[in-house]
């Protein structure tokens, strides 16, 4: 009786020995989740702390004299005369009507810093519009300096910092703050215009336009040729060592670091064929070659998840092989394929390292036309703009990845809805 006590007590610690376990298993997993989501948590914040003031932009209002005298321009119908004609000066005697206590050399040359030196271009495009304004004056908001958009939106934030901005810029801030003819206004040209050297003209429309057109490359290549080698490793290809060792390779190509396509694109695509450098067609057969084997992987899973009873169904009333696979299989497969297909994009949209290899790291400021103009992507635009010393760049930069970011989680949602939409459960 005593030993049947025994056993039963030192199977009932046993237990509660399993059970503490258990709970302190459960624990360290609830803890590591907490930590991962506190830090993505702490990430987002950072990002979204530096780059929300991107998205809004200082303005100085001005009254603008469109004087031929000035801009050297009399008749909008010559086309030499619109090209040369002197833009900048025109704001610069609407600053110098606006501060006439500013006389001297030095102060003028502050003065003349307020607004930024893409205000001509503006200017100019006001004149080609209206021809009619050509010796008149009207009132304009003008794009401020990067320095004077840091310091006016850090004096918003309650914190000035003044940086670059000189004591003489500064008391003119605080004149047109109590004119109120400073303030902010949602950043349009952030998302409409291309890459700059002036903080306060970059934006991400060029960059855009080369991920997309990139993308787009990508996909056309990558998605067909996938689903065709899925279908073939799956359905059709002999089981013996060559299949085996392509299996393996497809598998092993999927760990390889992204630069070595990078370095493959360079010597194959660019220095061999003489595929043009820094253009979505180049970028987009590289990154075909990087996301083909994510996509073939999940491409066979999805075809390996069909029943075998859909094929064998599918025989027994005289389908042919070929038509089992097309008319049965892949209809059930496809959504499958579209979420790999998706995440494969994904991946491919985040990409920085393979595009500087083929040089897709230059300074591009026009917006590409199609697949064979020099263009950059969002990612090597965030490098880029990483590296640039001024601080008006700091912010741009955490906005450019926030714009990354929602892509991204769009088309991870977008594979996921998908999955949840389209996949059948047997």
């Amino acid at each position: 009786m005593s030993d049947r006590k025994d056993i039963t007590g030192r199977v009932e610690q046993g237990l509660k020995r399993r059970y503490r376990a258990e709970k302190r298993f459960r624990a360290y997993g609830l803890a590591a989740i907490a930590f991962g989501l506190s830090a993505v948590l702490l990430l987002f914040t950072d990002i979204v702390s530096k780059g929300a003031g991107a998205f809004r932009q200082t303005v100085v209002e001005l009254e603008i004299t469109y004087d031929p005298d000035v801009l050297g321009v009399f008749d909008l119908d010559d086309e030499q005369q619109v090209a040369l004609g002197n833009y900048n000066g025109v704001v610069q005697a609407a600053l110098r009507d606006r501060f006439p206590d500013l006389d001297s050399r030095n102060e003028k040359r502050q003065l003349y810093r307020l607004v930024s030196n893409g205000a001509g271009y503006r200017i100019r495009d006001r004149l080609v519009e209206t021809p009619s304004l050509l010796g008149k004056s009207e009132t304009l908001w003008l794009v401020a300096d990067d320095d004077v958009d840091t310091y006016y939106k850090s004096l918003k934030a309650g914190d000035a910092f003044t940086g670059r901005v000189s004591e003489t810029l500064i008391a003119v801030v605080d004149r047109l703050r109590e004119q109120g003819a400073i303030e902010l206004e949602f950043n349009t040209t952030f998302f409409t215009h291309g890459d700059s050297r002036e903080p306060e003209q970059a934006g991400i429309w060029g960059a855009a336009v080369g991920s997309f057109l990139t993308l787009l490359v990508t996909l056309s290549l990558s998605f067909p040729i996938g689903i065709a080698a899925a279908i073939y490793l799956e359905e059709f290809a002999p089981k013996n060592r060559w299949t085996d060792l392509i299996e393996v390779n497809i598998n092993n190509l999927a760990a390889v670091p992204s630069i070595i396509f990078g370095l493959l694109g360079l010597a194959i695509f660019i220095n061999f064929f003489g595929v043009p450098r820094s253009t979505p067609l180049v970028g987009g057969l590289v990154l075909t070659l990087m996301t083909l084997p994510t996509i073939i992987i999940s491409s066979r899973a999805a075809i390996k998840s069909v029943p075998p009873s859909i094929r064998q169904a599918a025989i027994g009333i005289g389908a042919s092989p070929m038509q089992v696979v097309f008319h049965h299989v892949l209809p059930l497969a496809l959504p499958g394929m579209l979420t790999g297909t998706i995440i494969g994009m994904a991946q491919a949209l985040g990409e920085t390292a393979p595009l500087l290899m083929i040089g897709m790291i230059a300074f591009i400021v026009d917006i590409p036309s199609g697949a064979t103009d020099p263009a950059t992507v969002l990612p090597v635009q965030i490098f880029l703009w990483s590296d640039s010393p001024e601080r008006a760049f700091v912010e741009k930069t955490s906005a450019a990845i926030m714009v990354l970011l929602s892509f991204l989680i769009l088309m991870n949602t977008t594979a996921v809805i998908l999955r949840k939409r389209l996949e059948r459960r047997w």
